[in-house]
Parts: structure tokens; sequence; C-alpha cells
């Protein structure tokens, strides 16, 4: 085991301010979704150039009540990625529909878009796109093939907060745009999400599957006219979202610096240990888009004896954290019973059995950034096929 600092895959930053204003809210007795809620969604929402934005309990809710907001149901079919959180497809199966997985780009690693159009029938309500790693898709293109088969578009951007699209932020353009505010995301809640709409009508129907479906009149009027669920947001989460939404350039100044000197030392790694011949695939260099909310990199399993869990152990026991991120969705039993193969999505197999997420996160140091690179170059070198 290294004597050296260990260094987790990630790590959230909250500042003193931070903890500060949690106190206050605890002190304040109103804990529960109130004021700072209200002050955070007014927040996000000029964030997001005066889109209405609504917030939840995470960031699967709020890709079902998207998909319940859009009335997607039974019969229905949903597009997307097999190389996400599987809490993408989930959703949909929840809500009665089927998801409809379309292979990745082997370059971006999300959803191939050219070959969506032929999974598409008669059936098929959406497109819900993953941004891997806080990577956006061709949006120019996405929405132009749902504009040319009538479909409504959910983004799964759950890793893309502060990503961007030729200069306009991701939520700011778009149909209906899914964000998580979970505990590695570049901005966290602790646990969270929210939903950017089109209108104020999409909003207030999300308000009531956020909420057991509840409207109120009055001081003591009430109506349940749909069946809701319980996924608001607290005040607790709140007030650390607008701290961190204030940190937010800060944070993503430091993640765009740490991903620059992972392509420079990696390459410079690459080189020093004689191991150009392995094919370590590093991910797409886009420092205009991506928000870096990953540093992903697909290991050479053919060229290597071991297995990536060996790899892991490997790096784990130099003192390094790592993550998978993700295994194809259609290789799990749950999916597999339902009659999906991981091999009808080959490049999302492959890459699935393949990626490693390697550490990245505001608080790193820049003397990280080499020790990974040479843990993890020094271990591909060790188990190098002869």
């Amino acid at each position: 085991m290294s004597a050296l600092p260990f260094i987790p895959f990630t790590r959230p930053s909250f500042n003193q301010e931070t903890i500060d204003a949690v106190g206050d809210v605890l002190r304040s007795g109103w804990v529960t979704s109130g004021p700072k809620l209200a002050e955070f969604e007014s927040s996000l929402s000029e964030y997001f150039g005066g889109r209405p934005v609504r917030c939840f309990a995470n960031g699967t809710a709020t890709m079902k009540i998207a998909l319940q907001v859009l009335g997607i149901g039974k019969g229905d079919e949903v597009i997307t990625t097999p190389i996400s959180w599987v809490a993408t497809s989930n959703v949909i199966l929840s809500v009665r529909a089927k998801p409809i997985f379309v292979d990745i780009d082997p370059i971006t690693r999300n959803l191939d878009l050219n070959k969506v159009t032929a999974s598409i029938t008669s059936n098929t309500r959406a497109i819900m796109p993953v941004y891997l790693a806080g990577l956006p898709l061709d949006m120019d293109q996405l929405y132009a093939l749902a504009k040319q088969h009538h479909l409504r578009v959910i983004e799964d951007a759950a890793q893309a907060f502060g990503s961007q699209w030729q200069g306009q932020k991701i939520g700011a353009i778009g149909d209906l745009v899914s964000f998580s505010f979970q505990a590695n995301k570049n901005l966290s809640t602790v646990e969270g999400g929210c939903l950017v709409f089109n209108n104020l009508d999409e909003a207030k129907l999300a308000e009531k599957f956020r909420l057991q479906g509840v409207t109120r009149q009055g001081m003591d009027g009430m109506d349940v006219d749909i069946l809701g669920g319980k996924d608001n947001l607290t005040d607790v989460n709140a007030v650390i979202g607008l701290h961190q939404l204030k940190q937010l350039p800060e944070f993503q100044a430091r993640r765009t610096d740490l991903a620059r000197q992972y392509f420079d030392v990696i390459r410079a790694e690459i080189k020093s240990a004689g191991i150009e011949d392995l094919k370590l695939e590093l991910p797409t260099e886009n420092f205009t888009e991506s928000n870096w909310h990953m540093f992903q990199v697909i290991l050479p399993l053919a060229q290597l004896n071991v297995d990536r869990a060996q790899v892991m152990t490997e790096l784990k026991d130099l003192g390094i954290g790592t993550g998978v991120h993700y295994p194809a969705i259609t290789g799990f039993t749950l999916y597999q019973n339902l009659g999906y193969q991981a091999s009808d999505t080959p490049i999302a197999e492959r890459i699935g059995q393949s990626i490693l997420t390697l550490p990245l996160f505001p608080g790193m140091t820049d003397g990280d950034i080499p020790r990974i690179a040479q843990g993890l170059c020094s271990i591909l070198k060790k188990h190098r096929n002869n």
C-alpha cells in the first residue's frame, strides 16, 4: 500500500461559507422546501436565461417527471444510450414505456445520432441523450432529427452542468433538460437535481408530480387530480446549491486546467514508459463545450494480460481511486430478462468493459496528475502482452 495520501476519483468541495449557511437554515426552523428552494430555483432560472426551473430530490426523479410531463407511458418508445447510469433507462421502464438502445460513437462515447433514424418507429415518442462526462453531443443534429420525426427530447444532462454548445449553456437551449446535483457532480447539493422547462404550464404540472399531485387554493383548499410522488428538494440542499453556484466558475476553471494537465502528462508518460504501441484511448480533447465532469480512458485490454479490475486494484494499492462509468446497461440481468443483449450495441459493449474513470475534482493538487499518470502507465507496461 502507498504511504502517500489516497486520491479518490472524486470529492465534493464545500467551503466554510456553505457550511455556515447550512447551519443558518437548520437554526431557522424551516428545513424542508421553503424560501431557500425558491431562491435557488430563481437563481437557476436566471443562469439558464430565464427558462422555468424546478428542483427535485434527485436526478432520477427529474427524468421520470420529465417523461410524465410529456405523457409518455405504456406502448411508447424512448431512444437512449446503453452507456449511462442505469437510472436513465430505469425511469423509462418505470412509466411503462420501452427503452430503445442505440449504439454510441467510439470517440465521444455519446449516443451516435447517425444510427438513431433506423430505430425510430411509429411508437417512438422521445430521444433521451446522455452527455457522458459532461460532453454534449451535436445539439444541431439532435434537434434537427427530433424536428424531422416530430419527437420530444429529454436531455439527460446529469453530468453536464456548466457545459456549453456553441457558446450557449446546456439548459439555456433545448427541450426538457435534466441535471443532477448528486455528491460527485460539478455543482452538488449532496443529493438533488433540477429540470429546465419550456413554459410555466410544464413547470406547474411537474410541481404536481413532485409532491403527491397536490394543488392548494387559499388558506385551506387542497385538491389532488394526478398521481404524484414525494420528490421535493429541501432548503438544506438548496442553500448548498446556492453557494455552489457562486463557486461554479472557480470549480470549472480548475477542472479544465486539470484535464489539460492529464493530456500533457499522460502522453509524456506513455512516451517515457515506451508503451506507445498500447492503444490507450483518451477522451475527446474539448475545452470549449465540456465541463470536464470526469476524465475517462479506455484501457487496451486486448493488449494486456489482466482485466480492468486488476488495474483498478493495483492503482488502489498506489493510493489512487478509480471508477467505472459505466458498464453497458444491456448487460444487466434485468435488461437481459427483458430481451436486450449487449452484443446488439457492440461499441457500447466494448467501451463498457474497458472504460476507467480517473480522479478529477477541484481539490486535487498539480502533483496528483503526474502521480496518477505514472501509476497507470507503469501498470500498463507491467501487464503488456509479450
